[in-house]
């Protein structure tokens, strides 16, 4: 019985220094206050086309000089498991600091504004370069990169070939190849590429010829998904180009249709 008491003390201890020393966060006409203070100044650049929903936030001292600079990070793939956040890239001026954190659709310029009151990397008026690298631990996020690059202008209705060197063309353009790198486990393997080399695309199948689902990841939408595709009838231009040519006109004209070759 004294256990118990004596643990329950502890517990309304603990919960009473948590209630006291718990941090509150003010953000109101541009400043941002901490327990009463006022620490920084935050100014929202609009950023044309977005109705002014998104911004560019710096984040001044209240000496003036400029702390931060949070841009919104549009070369980042946005997380698919979380539909409430924007990927923002902060900048650390006078720490030579960089780094990806989310900020709250549904007010991005408070969450910034909380994200910074909460972080305590604002001392004397100065960023703690410790503090904002604990932060960046802590808080920071590793996403995906999008890679953005641009098909082949080419006369769109011709069938999809391929060439015994590897080439595809669609008309008379070029507008990507394939590159066989099966490692003979059972499954076959391919890379797709546009002309300038970069690859676009990587589909593994079992099957061969007769092959109808087929495990694709494409670097545009950083995604991997399985597809069905169905066995139709396709043209080749050579007869001995690939042991899985006509599968692999099927692929090029997936990756054709939805504009990722």
């Amino acid at each position: 019985m004294k256990r118990l008491k004596r643990l329950f003390t502890i517990i309304l201890l603990l919960l009473s220094t948590q209630l006291l020393t718990a941090q509150k966060i003010s953000y109101k006409s541009g400043t941002l206050s901490v327990d009463g203070k006022d620490i920084a100044t935050i100014q929202k650049i609009k950023d044309q086309g977005s109705f002014g929903i998104t911004g560019t936030y710096e984040l001044y001292a209240m000496s003036g000089t400029k702390l931060i600079i949070g841009t919104i990070a549009t070369d980042y793939v946005p997380d698919q498991t979380d539909n409430g956040s924007y990927y923002y890239r902060l900048t650390f001026l006078t720490t030579n600091q960089v780094a990806i954190f989310s900020l709250s659709k549904f007010g991005p310029e408070k969450s910034f504004a909380k994200l910074i009151g909460e972080s305590g990397i604002i001392v004397n008026d100065h960023l703690d370069p410790q503090k904002v690298i604990e932060f960046m631990a802590l808080k920071g996020k590793t996403p995906a990169t999008v890679v953005t690059y641009s098909t082949v202008n080419r006369d769109l209705f011709p069938d999809v070939v391929l060439n015994s060197d590897g080439t595809i063309k669609q008309g008379f353009t070029i507008i990507g190849a394939f590159k066989d790198v099966s490692q003979g486990d059972g499954v076959d393997k391919y890379e797709f590429s546009i002309p300038s080399g970069l690859v676009i695309a990587t589909v593994s199948f079992r099957g061969g010829t007769g092959a109808s689902q087929f495990l694709i990841s494409t670097i545009k939408d950083n995604r991997a998904q399985t597809i069905a595709i169905p066995v139709g009838r396709e043209k080749t231009i050579a007869s001995s180009v690939d042991r899985n040519q006509s599968t692999l006109i099927r692929l090029a004209n997936w990756l054709v249709k939805d504009q990722y070759l």
